[in-house]
């Protein structure tokens, strides 16, 4: 039998020789437990763990029954039991006893940990008010449980400063929500139905991989392959056609490729005239975007986009994959909503296998909102502070000033733009900070007590996603190692802590998950919390791949149309049509002289974010920082393959080492984030010179619209004073 915590079918007992009748011993297998991956990735997979008779999780294994991610993990996620057994794994309580940033801590008791935090977070109540205190938190969890509700719901209570969630998928959030009323779009796994398919801004071979198996059986089926993206990409390296355009150039690209189809005389005029609001003036827009003007300013060739633009026009269906990385610049929303406005203009929505997916998860019908907030839990209202400005948080805003700050799922220290700013506002001494991790990380340095939180396998979680449409449970698989605690108990003691007796403020973890489920989607779609704990995972809608949902309309936008024209968006002083607003510093040309190569940032293979960054296994494939630089660009500045450089712009200054390709074209430079900062010599990676300026939509971050120049760290050392580079060369595994 299972144990007593765990549903039948989540923990399957696994009988052999050496554990039915003898010792056990470490490695016999005793059981298996279903969960899912908690990473900031599409993919979102089910996986199973499987424990050995000492209650050891001794390999990980994806669940093979699930119909997206089909029982694979991806590189990273493979050894993630690395990670979760790692000898840098936090496991008490810790106090700051050195300068903050040095990393010098001393083991104390949970009491007293508590008691500190509640002390700093009240002192700041008592001396600055409510809003002097601000939670930072993203998805170093993308759990329902554990990332989105209980703490979150704590901070809203004591009337605390409300965190903007920007840095991600705020323009991308903002630019559906204008054009389709929420981030809903064409079921990926139907892409498998699309006779053409456009990979838009998205390296899927590292970042979103089980996309790749529905992508391939489009192709086997006489599908063409496209991916769009500033990079020779390992996706772009596999795919049929690469249009290599300039950064930030998207949604020009868009409008370029929707007048080829007016030109065609293949516009879905009847599909527009029912199905959307303001095709009328996007038309007169469009004659406003000869492919001659798309192609000047995307900086690809005539003949590819009239090409690409035709092959649209007379293929049906066609589906659009689009990644995150397109929306990091200025233009952002702009370009999502004229990706998007590509399936209108063609009708593809009306076809199984037609439309566009971004980001899907309003597709899953959890009441995350009332879960936070229930109705029976008075809150203040309170200012917003945008997390993608932190460093401007911590050093200028007042009325009041930022006095406490607590950080879980999130490492910004590494992550945010404005690096050096972030450092200098952690460093403040009349900054109390409080960090829940799992390691010492970038910010964990900077607090002044660190609160050892569990890993995935060691607690309960509910998952949605935002590339497939399966809601996953995770039980926990493991006992927490030494003195981890989830951070739903952490906040529970906390609240304690505060003088907090609401009893909202201890729900317990299957509360929180019933809380988020009791929706009329969710019924709808046969979801409890039990039919969930059985199966492992469950179909967040009530229809089944295959199916065009959007045939004819239905989209949850006011109009139940698609948007061409917002008139949301015209409220907020944003232009309500279509089109297409450039990049910032990408097209500077003043800028240029000063600092000519764009630097992007691309997702990398080994590390999700900053997550795996100081794994040994992942940090050996990973190997040193390292930006590619185009042959015709390494010239000029005279670098050699391997050499220690300096980047530099006016924000600041990171050091790494270079190769030569031409992966990029000329005046574009790019590594793949997120090394931790301070394994790095100089002790800053990329983002201290990003800048900390918004995009057009949401106040999303402008993470690739950033303008640099890389010099050999010989130079730059004379120059500014730069330490040496002492990064080896990655090992061969």
């Amino acid at each position: 039998m299972a144990p007593a915590h765990l549903p039948a079918k989540v923990a399957r007992r696994h009988g052999s020789a050496g554990c039915r009748g003898g010792s056990a011993t470490v490695g016999q297998v005793s059981r298996s437990v279903a969960g899912a991956c908690p990473l900031d990735c599409p993919d979102t997979c089910a996986w199973h763990i499987e424990v050995d008779a000492l209650g050891r999780a001794v390999s990980l294994r994806g669940d093979r029954e699930h119909p997206f991610t089909r029982g694979a993990l991806c590189g990273k996620v493979n050894r993630y039991l690395d990670a979760l057994y790692a000898p840098d794994r936090l496991l008490h309580p810790l106090r700051r006893v050195g300068a903050k940033g040095a990393g010098q801590f001393e083991r104390i008791s949970w009491e007293e940990a508590i008691e500190l935090a509640a002390r700093g977070i009240q002192r700041a109540i008592d001396e600055d008010g409510p809003e002097s205190v601000l939670p930072y938190y993203y998805a170093g969890t993308m759990g329902q449980v554990q990332g989105w509700t209980l703490g979150p719901r704590l901070f809203a209570a004591l009337g605390a400063s409300k965190l903007g969630t920007t840095i991600c998928s705020a323009a991308s959030t903002a630019a559906l929500t204008a054009i389709h009323g929420a981030k809903v779009g064409l079921d990926p796994e139907d892409i498998a139905y699309a006779r053409l398919v456009l990979i838009w801004g998205g390296n899927l071979l590292y970042s979103n991989v089980h996309q790749w198996r529905f992508i391939l059986a489009a192709r086997e089926a006489g599908g063409h392959i496209v991916t769009i993206d500033p990079l020779r990409t390992a996706t772009a390296d596999h795919s049929d056609e690469h249009v290599k355009l300039r950064p930030g150039t998207d949604g020009a690209l868009a409008l370029g490729l929707m007048r080829a189809v007016l030109d065609a005389g293949a516009a879905d005029r009847d599909w527009l005239e029912r199905h959307a609001v303001g095709w009328p003036e996007l038309e007169a827009r469009l004659r406003e975007w000869p492919p001659a003007r798309a192609a000047e300013e995307c900086g690809v060739s005539l003949a590819q986009l009239e090409g690409l633009g035709q092959r649209l026009a007379a293929t049906r269906p066609a589906a659009i994959r689009m990644g995150l990385g397109l929306q990091r610049h200025g233009g952002a929303g702009a370009a999502v909503r004229a990706i998007s406005a590509i399936s209108a203009v063609t009708g593809d929505w009306r076809h199984v296998g037609g439309g566009v997916a971004g980001n899907v998860s309003d597709h899953f019908p959890v009441a995350t909102t009332e879960t936070v907030y229930p109705s029976d839990l008075p809150r203040r209202q309170a200012r917003t502070i945008n997390m993608s400005r932190l460093g401007e948080a911590l050093l200028t805003v007042d009325d009041p000033p930022v006095r406490a700050l607590v950080v879980f799922n999130a490492n910004p220290g590494a992550s945010n733009p404005a690096q050096r700013q972030v450092h200098e506002g952690l460093a403040r001494d009349d900054l109390c900070t409080v960090v829940l991790e799992h390691r010492l990380t970038d910010t964990a340095d900077f607090a002044d007590v660190v609160l050892p939180a569990t890993m995935q396998p060691e607690h309960i979680d509910l998952h949605t996603a935002y590339g497939h449409l399966y809601m996953t449970w995770n039980e926990p698989a493991v006992a927490p190692p030494g003195e981890c605690l989830p951070n739903t108990e952490i906040f529970r003691r906390l609240a304690r802590a505060l003088g907090l007796d609401h009893p909202r403020f201890f729900d317990s973890d299957l509360d929180i998950a019933r809380q988020l489920l009791d929706t009329d989607g969710c019924r709808a779609a046969g979801i409890t919390l039990e039919t969930l704990r059985e199966r492992g995972w469950q179909r967040t809608v009530d229809y089944p791949a295959g199916t065009a949902p959007f045939a004819d309309g239905g989209f949850p936008s006011p109009s139940g149309k698609v948007e061409l024209r917002s008139d949301g968006l015209a409220s907020l002083g944003l232009d309500p049509l279509v089109g297409y607003v450039p990049p910032y510093e990408v097209v500077d040309s003043e800028l240029a002289e000063r600092y000519p190569l764009v630097l992007l940032c691309p997702a990398s293979r080994f590390f999700l974010n900053s997550t795996f960054a100081s794994t040994p296994w992942h940090l050996r494939k990973a190997g040193p920082l390292t930006v590619h630089v185009h042959p015709d660009d390494a010239a000029v500045r005279s670098l050699e393959e391997g050499e220690a450089i300096v980047v530099r712009n006016d924000r600041g200054s990171f050091e790494a080492v270079v190769t030569v390709d031409d992966a990029a074209a000329p005046g574009v430079a790019f590594l793949y984030k997120s090394h931790w900062a301070k394994l790095l010599p100089g002790g800053f990676n990329a983002n201290a010179t990003t800048p900390q300026r918004d995009a057009d939509m949401g106040g999303s971050p402008t993470f690739h619209d950033n303008r640099v120049e890389i010099e050999p760290l010989r130079v730059g050392r004379r120059a500014h004073g730069l330490a040496a580079v002492g990064a080896a060369a990655p090992d061969e595994v």
